[in-house]
């Protein structure tokens, strides 16, 4: 991607200047504008005298100006480096949640809202969906519940639940585990990951210390020859937060207590009313489908997995070790093995011709032609030229890229927003990869727009001095479907922030980002991507058509594992009563939901207890806002599917439909009912004929 000219933006991006006390009294100040604002209002306005004007509006300019800072706020403690700087972080969102929860509650409020909403006044469609949504939310607030004792219970809870969040989630990004191995034991890994790790001294002398961080569990997992190794490094993986399972276990039981006081049976049937699946019945169906759908190729894939596991342990002579099972810490290993004998796959090999750099170069071009955007990577230099400070201060750590964002001459030529990217491990970081909405974007009162900014943080390895960040095509795809949720974020043209970019139903944010990684699937668009480190050569056909024909291998495995997170989530919260939810051993559950599912064995057919492990607790997704919700990844896969082979199939780089799908579906954000953006974009009620088809389980 050739360098493009500096130009300065119309708004200056973030700064990150934070200290721990600054962002305590920043999220103090932040509540206090804002219950300054709904005392006014509920001084000023009457239930006779209440519209959307004077009750709506001004909640909505104030949430728009809050959400400047309160998302960065709560964004220190995934990303910085200063230990006190990430607990001030914690400290204050706990802060601006206690007092959202306490606003969300005000009975006067509520009132002037649904006297507003009984009006029925004449609204653009977006103000009317923000009205109604508004009023349903104090509903689901507790305002639905009688003013008393219950009502207070309810607010306890809302208040403790907010704070298990934010320990949990604190927890896995403090989690600092790792086990000391001799090179013996860690045979088969690469060098490059050897090289990355920690080097003992005193009684580990001769040992290298392995994290539990991705760049060195996946690699082992995949690599290490031997067996207990894996197994090792496995289980400690499952063991690392296990002060996370009392959390975990309480959140749950809180949630049932919750959703019991509203006046529903269940969490689930409380969370996804409002979702495109509407019902736990239909999650659960779908579910349940596709579980029947899969569980044959599942079996079919174990039994030949277990083959070749039996090939491999004849051929080092270990085969007095084989008792015929295929376990939990055996399937990255001899999927990477049986993918390397079948289709002829190096990882590694191909990982050359993806560095880091060029790869990000690559795929910011797809969405320059495909999407009408252009990326303009701000260079050291220019930094305090952006800064409203006139100095350095507009990243948060030295590894950071930062791009300013336009649409090209086509699309107007107008500024778009910021894209961060913070690629690689530290020690407090964040731990997995996402995308984070830093600012929002939406219209002031005069018409003029907020330009949004928005951040991928991911864990790709670090450059070492013999080479750069490589990645295996795993992480291609990861980088893509990332940047797509980001892709989401700076298109977004709503007139509120509450419906920007990413912010829709939870049963549809993920499929902009899966439809995104089909064109990690295309050849042409590989091929475009690829650049080997060494020689700048493209990567070949034959290891394109190889990497290509390797799609679904072990998908029916794959998916099952999908479900099994899917359907744990479900299981735990719809409990027939709430006794069977404070009854239930989450551990024990979470582990046999898994070896019935998914198939993989664990420790407890070495006669171990079946909550050997607590993978749970390392489950943030279920703590941090998937909760009744993780069916999502699989819902969503059917839309963006469906999308991708009727709309981008026969043509991936389509300038036509790109700029069709920016507009029809990115840029709509939550403004609308997501089903109707989806019917409009493809023409029809969405099907799930194409996702069967994808995955094989019915005939093309």
């Amino acid at each position: 991607m050739a360098r493009k000219q500096y130009r300065t933006p119309p708004q200056a991006p973030p700064s990150f200047t934070a200290t721990s006390t600054s962002l305590i009294d920043d999220a103090r100040s932040i509540c206090s504008n804002t219950r300054t604002l709904l005392d006014k209002i509920a001084a000023e306005v009457t239930p006779e005298t209440a519209t959307f004007e004077n009750v709506i509006l001004p909640i909505a300019e104030d949430e728009n100006t809050a959400g400047l800072q309160s998302r960065i706020i709560g964004f220190y403690q995934a990303v910085s480096g200063d230990p006190t700087l990430r607990a001030a972080s914690s400290e204050a969102e706990e802060i601006i949640d206690d007092f959202s929860i306490e606003a969300s509650m005000r009975e006067d409020i509520f009132k002037l809202v649904d006297a507003a909403y009984k009006k029925n006044e004449k609204l653009d469609a977006e103000s009317r969906r923000l009205l109604e949504k508004e009023r349903k939310s104090y509903i689901k607030n507790g305002l639905g519940i009688p003013a008393g004792p219950q009502r207070d219970r309810f607010k306890e809870i809302k208040k403790r639940l907010s704070q298990i969040a934010i320990e949990f989630q604190k927890n896995l990004n403090e989690e600092l585990g790792g086990i000391w191995f001799s090179k013996a034991e860690l045979a088969g890994v690469p060098d490059d990951v050897l090289q990355g790790l920690e080097k003992g001294t005193g009684d580990n002398e001769g040992k290298l210390r392995l994290t539990f961080k991705y760049p060195d569990l996946f690699p082992t997992l995949k690599f290490a020859l031997n067996p207990e190794t894996r197994k090792t490094v496995f289980i400690s993986n499952e063991n690392k937060c296990n002060q996370n399972a009392k959390l975990f276990s309480e959140a749950i039981i809180l949630r049932d207590e919750a959703a019991r006081l509203l006046g529903y049976p269940n969490w689930a049937s409380f969370r996804i009313e409002d979702k495109m699946s509407k019902t736990p019945k239909t999650v659960n169906d779908f579910l349940d489908d596709l579980r029947v759908q899969l569980a044959p190729g599942g079996e079919k894939e174990t039994s030949h997995l277990k083959e070749i596991k039996a090939e491999d342990l004849k051929a080092r002579g270990l085969e007095n070790t084989n008792d015929g099972n295929y376990y939990l810490w055996d399937h990255r290993f001899y999927n990477r093995l049986m993918v390397e004998k079948e289709f002829s796959i190096d990882e590694q090999k191909i990982a050359e011709y993806f560095p880091l750099q060029s790869t990000i170069e690559g795929m910011l071009g797809i969405f320059e032609e495909l999407m009408g955007f252009v990326f303009v990577e701000v260079q050291p230099e220019d930094r305090a030229k952006l800064s409203e400070n006139g100095v350095d201060d507009i990243s948060w750590h030295e590894d950071v890229k930062i791009f300013t964002v336009w649409d090209d001459e086509e699309e107007g030529g107008s500024f778009v927003g910021y894209l961060y990217l913070d690629l690689h491990p530290r020690e407090g970081k964040y731990g997995h990869a996402a995308n984070f909405s830093l600012q929002p974007g939406y219209l002031y009162p005069d018409g003029t727009r907020r330009y949004p900014a928005t951040a991928l943080v991911c864990n790709f390895s670090k450059p070492t001095a013999t080479k750069p960040s490589l990645l295996k095509h795993d992480e291609v795809v990861t980088l893509f479907h990332e940047l797509g949720h980001g892709i989401h974020d700076l298109a977004g043209r709503t007139k509120y922030s509450r419906f920007h970019g990413t912010s829709v139903v939870g049963d549809f944010v993920e499929a902009p980002s899966q439809m995104l990684e089909n064109w990690c699937w295309t050849p042409s668009v590989l091929k475009s991507l690829s650049k080997h480190y060494k020689t700048g050569e493209q990567i070949p056909d034959e290891l394109i058509d190889r990497q290509i024909a390797a799609k679904h291998v072990n998908d029916a495995i794959f998916n099952l594992r999908q479900l099994h997170f899917g359907i744990f989530d479900m299981t735990v919260h719809t409990p027939k009563s709430h006794e069977e939810a404070e009854s239930i051993n989450y551990s024990e559950l979470y582990n046999n939901l898994r070896t019935q599912i998914a198939g993989l064995k664990g420790p407890e057919a070495l006669g171990l207890k079946s909550d050997w492990g607590h993978g749970q607790a390392t489950f943030g997704h279920l703590i941090g806002g998937y909760d009744a919700g993780y069916y999502g990844y699989l819902s969503s896969q059917v839309y963006s599917t469906d999308m991708f082979y009727s709309v981008f199939k026969k043509d991936p780089m389509s300038k036509k439909e790109g700029r069709r799908y920016r507009h029809m579906v990115l840029e709509k954000g939550g403004s609308q009912e997501e089903m109707k953006t989806l019917e409009d974009f493809l023409g029809r009620p969405p099907s799930t004929k194409a996702f069967y088809e994808d995955l094989g389980l019915v005939s093309k």
